[in-house]
């Protein structure tokens, strides 16, 4: 009798033991996709919003026995703010120890380029935890700006666009540390004395490669474009560039630029048809192919340029304004007769 009472005990003990197993180490997600997202906020790391996430989202199965383990985990008080990927048939144990120490799931953050803050902080705001309006608080705080030497205005000059590995959680400040990292990375030895060839800065190379970036997308013709530019600031000419018009007025879909565009932005320093030399800071973040394009610019007597007649996006240059008038004549033309306004 006394080893049959034995023997069922041992059997209820491994039953258990076994049950328990499979709660802990048994999938028990709810959802039908390969993997399922959570986002702890940081504002929001508490129990109860955990569990409605994991709940609300069908992450697992038995939230009782999800808060149960992790009341004897006490991982209540060690909750870590994130983005985590639950993969489907994940165990109970498995997410808990994922939640429990942080482990993360990185964002790669692909910086390309952006005219604006606004949209560069809703760009950051789609991807990352901080809110738009608090990456423009950043961005727009010249105190903020001093540790990374520049200012609200140029900015954009310490972004070199690239894919940034980040915590989903990173703060604006955490993040522009890498951004500026990056940037110090990327003007390296070589960089800089070609920089100082042609008699710019870093900053000034940057707001003339941003300029070219929006004048063209044909990398072939960006060094000969930016023999133009050089060339007329060495002369003191006006730069006359459109897209500095266009960033002026806030208004990226001209197609033309006419002399009412000139005048309605004439107060403003970006525009390069009022104002002498480089305009105060970038008109947006231009590729890397442009700022070596920049560095690299082409050696000729070019001062002007113009879209050829056939949307390849290609260009005829001119050294003398009555070649780069007819080039014009030609180019208006053309626009007129598809009627484009």
């Amino acid at each position: 009798m006394v080893k049959k009472i034995f023997l069922l005990c041992i059997s209820i003990i491994v039953i258990s033991s076994l049950l328990l197993s499979w709660f802990l180490l048994g999938p028990t997600t709810g959802f039908s996709e390969s993997n399922a997202t959570i986002y702890i906020k940081s504002k929001s790391a508490n129990k109860k919003y955990v569990i409605e996430e994991l709940s609300n989202k069908n992450i697992i199965k038995s939230v009782f026995l999800f808060e149960l383990v992790a009341d004897r985990f006490n991982y209540w008080s060690h909750i870590q703010p994130g983005k985590y990927i639950i993969p489907k048939g994940s165990s109970i144990f498995y997410i808990l120890k994922k939640l429990r120490f942080g482990r993360q799931n990185a964002v790669n953050l692909v910086v390309n380029k952006f005219r604006t803050k606004e949209t560069f902080a809703k760009f950051i705001s789609k991807n990352l935890e901080p809110d738009s309006s608090v990456v423009m608080q950043f961005l727009n705080n010249e105190d903020s700006l001093k540790l990374f030497s520049t200012d609200t205005t140029n900015v954009f000059t310490i972004i070199i666009p690239d894919s940034y590995s980040c915590y989903w959680n990173l703060s604006v400040g955490s993040l522009m540390r890498k951004l500026y990292a990056n940037h110090q990375q990327f003007w390296n030895s070589e960089r800089i004395e070609k920089a100082e060839k042609i008699g710019l800065s870093e900053k000034e190379v940057y707001i003339l490669s941003s300029i070219i970036e929006e004048e063209s997308n044909k990398n072939e013709d960006k060094p000969i474009i930016a023999s133009v530019y050089l060339n007329r600031l060495r002369k003191n000419m006006r730069l006359a560039a459109d897209p500095t018009i266009k960033f002026s007025l806030r208004n990226f879909g001209l197609k033309r630029i006419m002399e009412k565009h000139i005048k309605e932005s004439e107060s403003s320093p970006f525009n390069t048809y009022t104002h002498y030399g480089l305009p105060p800071g970038p008109i947006c973040i231009p590729q890397v192919k442009t700022i070596d394009a920049v560095l690299d610019a082409a050696n000729t007597d070019y001062l002007f340029f113009c879209a050829k007649p056939d949307f390849s996006g290609l260009h005829n240059f001119a050294s003398n304004e009555k070649d780069h008038f007819n080039n014009a004549k030609i180019y208006r033309k053309f626009l007129d007769s598809l009627q484009i306004k």
